[in-house]
């Protein structure tokens, strides 16, 4: 690619991207963002590939593969296509993002701006998220514009003459975060006679901070959490970061723990009950004193 427009050099400082030479692989569905992700990556130096993923949910889905195509040409990156299919039933949304990250290599770059950012942590605390959620998504390679905002990402393919695919559903507002972007922010906006995108992204920031300290202290407090007795004896935070971190290391389940499912496995510890269900379809019990995880047996009863 040739030297960009002055912008994209303003831009760049503000990027997490990998250094010069990393291969990058970027999720490009051809709206603003990831062009513009698409673009950024290529004037950081990194060896890109854009890849699409058609979920063949609404017509002509399929001629936004062309378009990626052709701006990955044009700035120099390679282009790679996907086609998934999504069923229908509820959450569409959910079950598009699942599938579409399904096919997507792991590490794969987004193109989540600043506002992306403050919409989750809203969505987040809606849902009745901890700190984990409120903490937002984590700046580095996999979100290297967190520290744009969305116009500027509109203004990037508008100076390098990229016409974004436009997608009708995020005006839609049955889903939740259109709502959220569309109604909610605006008024908080109004309420607080300022723009709280960058305050609610500067507060995740804190908040990343604390969780990093938190975990790094009960990793100390308890090198085993499968030790009940020295699990209910920590402090109440600290037993909940562990069994969080725990639970998470685990894996098998396809969010964080819920505050309820904690609760419920600190009660084992403690010896309030001998086993719960948790999410993914697993159990936790408790046996001479050590805790383990496993499959949740069909004739199991939470507890």
């Amino acid at each position: 690619m040739a030297e960009g427009p002055p912008l994209v050099a303003e831009l760049l400082p503000r990027c997490t991207f990998p250094p010069p030479g990393d291969a990058l692989d970027c999720a490009v569905s051809g709206g603003a963002d990831s062009l513009a992700l698409l673009a950024l990556a290529v004037a950081a130096g990194c060896r890109v590939t854009a890849i699409h993923v058609d979920h063949g949910l609404r017509a002509g889905s399929a001629a936004e593969a062309d378009v990626v195509a052709g701006a990955a040409d044009l700035l120099g990156a390679g282009f790679v296509g996907r086609t998934v299919a999504v069923g229908a039933g509820p959450n569409t949304e959910a079950r598009a993002r699942a599938a579409r990250f399904s096919v997507l290599p792991v590490g794969v770059a987004t193109g989540h701006t600043m506002d992306d950012q403050a919409e989750t942590i809203l969505l987040n605390l809606l849902r009745g998220a901890g700190s984990d959620g409120l903490a937002g998504m984590e700046p580095g390679r996999r979100h290297p514009l967190l520290g744009l905002r969305r116009c500027e990402t509109h203004a990037v393919c508008a100076a390098l003459g990229l016409a974004p695919v436009h997608d009708a559903s995020n005006e839609d507002p049955a889903f939740l975060r259109n709502r959220v972007r569309h109604e909610l922010l605006p008024l908080c906006a109004e309420l607080a006679g300022r723009d709280p995108v960058p305050l609610l992204a500067r507060q995740a920031g804190v908040l990343r901070d604390e969780v990093t300290l938190l975990d790094s202290l009960a990793a100390e407090a308890a090198p085993d959490p499968h030790d009940a007795k020295a699990l209910a004896q920590l402090p109440r935070p600290l037993a909940r970061r562990t069994v969080r971190r725990w639970l998470r290391a685990a894996g098998g389940g396809e969010h964080p723990p819920s505050l309820a499912e904690v609760e419920r496995v600190l009660a084992v510890a403690s010896g309030e009950a001998v086993a719960t269900e948790i999410s993914g379809g697993r159990r936790v019990r408790r046996s001479a004193g050590r805790l383990s995880v496993g499959p949740a047996r069909s004739d199991s009863v939470s507890r």
